[in-house]
């Protein structure tokens, strides 16, 4: 008998926890993002096609497009040489070393975007010296794409840890014993077994990319429209909130799509 209250009363607390995760998710995620939708299609479907195919909004989404897969490849990169050190060696400061990685999460993007503008900047530090070089950074493409790598760097670092950590390093000593350079044994050896730290360093990196906005604005300062900058244009200047909730819309499902198709696909790598 007490067993069986004892069970009811389990099964009573596990019904009631999950009651209240899906009410507090439901107000606090899916009701903001359902007003978003009712707004994006209050003229049909037709209006929400025609809002995303604008020329403004076709641009803005190549742009973003374009900095989000640079910033992932050069991530791709950077992060993985930077995680192989942070993994496999031991010097002085590692610790404060690995928790530099993390700074870019930590602190807010238009404190990225205003450092940028100090060091590369008319009044930055190198600012000067490359203007009489012919070199612009600010208001331009490459100054955008150093913000998003600046942001987006931590994603890529730590996936690709993550996965060499679970790697089995007597592999690598056995290629090299058997001959193989170390070369041939990051090709052949360690990169097929960090290739679902790559995927999901990407797939973060990518969408992080796609919705980045402060940094953005310092660097850009409205000479280069991206996704998240065209919807501040469209709700902020010219208030046209259906114009902008659906390029929202398309800003959601797109990388929710992406990140659906990656996790698998680290799945099926990982098994």
């Amino acid at each position: 008998m007490a067993v069986g209250v004892s069970r009811e009363v389990k099964h009573l607390s596990q019904y009631l926890m999950i009651s209240i995760s899906v009410i507090l998710f439901f107000f606090l995620i899916i009701l903001p993002l359902s007003s978003t939708f009712s707004f994006a299609f209050e003229d049909g479907f037709d209006g929400f096609i025609t809002s995303i195919s604008t020329e403004g909004a076709v641009l803005a989404f190549q742009n973003s497009i374009i900095i989000a897969t640079f910033a992932t490849l050069i991530n791709m990169g950077v992060g993985t040489l930077i995680a192989f050190v942070i993994t496999r060696y031991k010097f002085p400061g590692r610790q404060v070393f690995k928790a530099l990685i993390d700074l870019p999460i930590a602190i807010p993007t238009a404190v990225v975007g205003l450092s940028l503008m100090m060091l590369y900047g008319p009044l930055g530090l190198l600012g000067p010296l490359m203007e009489e070089n012919g070199i612009q950074i600010m208001m331009s493409m490459p100054g955008v794409l150093l913000a998003h790598i600046f942001v987006t760097f931590p994603f890529m670092v730590r996936s690709v840890s993550v996965a060499l950590e679970k790697h089995d390093i007597s592999q690598e000593e056995a290629a090299q014993t058997l001959g193989a350079t170390k070369t041939q044994t990051f090709a052949h050896i360690t990169l097929p077994s960090i290739r679902s730290g790559l995927v999901a360093g990407s797939a973060l990196t990518f969408t992080r990319s796609l919705g980045e906005f402060g940094a953005t604005l310092f660097i850009a300062g409205g000479m280069l429209q991206t996704a998240p900058l065209y919807i501040y244009y469209l709700s902020d200047s010219k208030f046209d909130f259906q114009g902008a909730t659906s390029i929202a819309i398309v800003l959601m499902i797109f990388p929710f799509v992406l990140l659906l198709v990656l996790n698998y696909i680290v799945e099926k790598l990982e098994a």
